[in-house]
């Protein structure tokens, strides 16, 4: 059995912290690449028009993405170490030209407040679940449990277009993607294979956990955006 002086970090712990920090550096590439895809898109308000008034691209670009982050979510571990890295960053690229629709609909500066204040909150939230010795599962379950009932609202809201269901499914997403931020944090910090670091293995796993962060961000954002955000004349 090895042993470690008081304050100093076993081998266990350093590459523990390697590992989540990889995922944290994986998941920051990924909100680069969609950020700079929205700006691009939002430099020439003619292109993200041209979008949303092509139906058909549209909705395609969404059954894209849509099966994208499934295909991703699921065989991530199973593919080549170079194809789960492109396949992550394309899909991250395809996201920020779908969310530069919000560019639209909202002012720039309400969308640059709902971003850093996503960032306070998502940092706060992953520091807890990393650093807590309290098991989550049980929020986390609870907390997938809302996540149903957020995807169900939305569906009735599709039809019905009622402000306030909108208002309410906007605050139990809030609520929902930051408790899970938490609990995801905890899960891939758990995950993670000892004695693994830098092989291909350890980098799709990152993969894996960053895109798992990376939807948490992006949905805690919308749902913030939605609920703070200054909507244009």
């Amino acid at each position: 059995m090895s042993y470690s002086p008081p304050g100093l970090m076993s081998a266990a712990e350093i590459e523990s912290r390697s590992f989540i920090q990889k995922v944290y550096a994986w998941m920051s590439v990924g909100l680069a690449v969609t950020g700079a895809c929205a700006l691009y898109m939002a430099s020439d308000p003619r292109m993200i028009m041209a979008l949303v008034q092509n139906k058909i691209l549209f909705y395609g670009l969404m059954i894209a993405e849509l099966g994208l982050v499934v295909f991703l979510s699921g065989w991530v571990k199973t593919m080549e170490v170079g194809t789960a890295r492109l396949a992550f960053l394309f899909y991250a690229a395809l996201s920020g030209v779908t969310l530069s629709v919000i560019f639209l609909i909202y002012t720039r500066g309400s969308i640059a407040n709902a971003f850093f204040l996503t960032g306070g909150m998502f940092a706060v939230m992953s520091a807890y679940g990393y650093l807590t010795k309290t098991d989550l599962t049980s929020m986390g379950n609870f907390m997938m449990m809302g996540l149903v009932g957020i995807i169900l609202a939305s569906v009735v809201n599709w039809w019905v277009k009622s402000p306030a269901v909108e208002w309410a499914v906007s605050i139990l997403s809030v609520i929902v993607f930051t408790g899970l931020t938490a609990y995801d944090t905890q899960k891939i910090k758990a995950m993670n294979v000892i004695g693994n670091a830098g092989t291909d293995e350890d980098t799709k796993e990152a993969i894996s956990g960053a895109l798992t962060l990376y939807l948490d961000f992006i949905n805690l954002f919308l749902s913030l955006l939605r609920l703070t955000g200054r909507r244009r004349d």
